[in-house]
């Protein structure tokens, strides 16, 4: 039986680019594809949220002279490329999925209706999520948080280049420490960054648990969704 059966997975932009640091790395989105590919064998429904960073972000320097509500149109437009490369690495590993966009662009992708997209998931689909919010000022760490809320996920999977929530930067501090479970109100208060404050308040308030881990790591995603401890748990007070 899986911890979870439902998952959200967040991933950034910056993830999909790998040691080139700005485009798609094709190497990196065939290691995710088999990631993925390995939940849903084990029976998980896999929803997925993908940032613009490795493109363009409404908060970058490239931005900083934008009006902020373009800049973060073009970001959100950013994130439906990112979508649309990784949609096509998953159907090439014989995944079948479905792309919903915040904003419409029928020829690519279909309109975000929640109904559609639970139907989606349990039919074995994966759904990945684009455009943000399709509102300015939101992160699709936001986004993230939105749809799992709304598509009733068992738990935010945020996957990462580190192993989970530390103290402090572990590519700057080597004597970071991990934690292994953290509670939101912690989170806040240690001003750690997990995720953006109305993304962690979202979470909170619908007692909806986030697991910060290592997606480079092969078999980290199957391992959690089996029962192993890995990554870092946030959630709500016991």
């Amino acid at each position: 039986m899986l911890k979870y059966k439902r998952i959200l997975l967040k991933l950034s932009g910056e993830s999909l680019a790998g040691d080139d640091g700005y485009g798609i790395n094709a190497a990196m989105l065939e290691r995710y594809a088999r990631e993925i590919r390995q939940a849903l064998d084990l029976g998980a429904e896999v929803a997925l949220v993908i940032g613009g960073g490795n493109i363009f972000r409404g908060v970058s320097a490239a931005a900083a002279d934008m009006d902020r509500v373009q800049a973060d149109h073009m970001g959100m437009l950013a994130t439906v490329i990112n979508a649309l490369a990784l949609q096509d690495a998953l159907e090439r590993a014989g995944i079948f999925t479905r792309l919903m966009s915040a904003i419409k662009m029928e020829q690519v992708a279909e309109p975000f209706i929640r109904r559609r997209a639970i139907r989606h998931l349990e039919k074995g689909r994966v759904v990945i999520f684009g455009a943000g919010t399709g509102n300015p000022y939101f992160t699709t760490d936001t986004a993230a948080s939105l749809r799992a809320v709304e598509i009733e996920a068992d738990v935010i999977i945020k996957g990462t280049r580190v192993d989970g929530v530390y103290d402090s930067d572990p590519e700057k501090n080597p004597a970071a420490e991990m934690f292994r479970n953290i509670s939101y109100l912690d989170v806040l208060k240690k001003n750690l960054r997990v995720m953006d404050l109305t993304a962690i308040t979202l979470c909170s308030e619908n007692r909806l648990p986030i697991v910060v881990m290592n997606m480079n790591v092969a078999d980290n995603l199957a391992g959690l969704l089996q029962g192993r401890q890995v990554g870092t748990l946030v959630h709500a007070p016991v």
